[in-house]
């Protein structure tokens, strides 16, 4: 796909918000191939304004999250494409369209894998919660064990002070 300059999109983008022809007369009489094309231009402009029309230096990395996001968009609202992407500042509605198509082709054995992660993240938090329920109770049980080991030391030291005056009350 050839790359078209700023200043070609703009001219283009200003003939047609002018009045100057319609999207496929402009296309052909400035030789671009896909009206698609210039369709696209004119909505980032009108979205985004000239900013819109600035060709990216670097190939934009969207996160699975964001993914996943867009295509929950699409698919739980009555948007097209070009509005989810517009609504995500995204000039680039065709990116949704292949994540989306990827996702139903492939997108049973992520929900299903999703699924299982869920699972196994409550289950992780489950046994960690029994875990911190048995921690709590081994302490109060080896409290308990220590103060009736004291309970049963003074015991002892008491009933041998008693001992100790019985022998000493018996002799006098």
């Amino acid at each position: 796909m050839s790359k078209y300059s700023f200043e070609f999109k703009l001219k283009i983008v200003q003939e047609y918000l002018g009045g100057k022809g319609g999207i496929q007369a402009l296309a052909n009489k400035h030789g671009v191939k896909a009206m698609e094309q210039v369709h696209r231009w004119i909505n980032a402009y009108q979205e985004f304004g000239e900013e819109g029309l600035l060709r990216k230096r670097q190939n934009q990395n969207y996160s699975v999250q964001f993914k996943l996001n867009a295509i929950e968009l699409y698919q739980t609202s009555e948007l097209s494409y070009r509005e989810v992407a517009n609504i995500l500042e995204m000039n680039n509605p065709i990116l949704i369209a292949n994540w989306m198509r990827k996702f139903r082709k492939e997108g049973k054995t992520k929900k299903h894998l999703m699924k299982e992660t869920l699972e196994e993240q409550n289950r992780i938090k489950e046994l960690e919660k029994q875990v911190r329920i048995l921690q709590i109770e081994n302490a109060f049980l080896k409290e308990l064990r220590k103060l009736r080991k004291q309970e049963a030391q003074q015991r002892r030291v008491n009933q041998s002070r008693e001992s100790s005056q019985v022998s000493e009350d018996s002799s006098n």
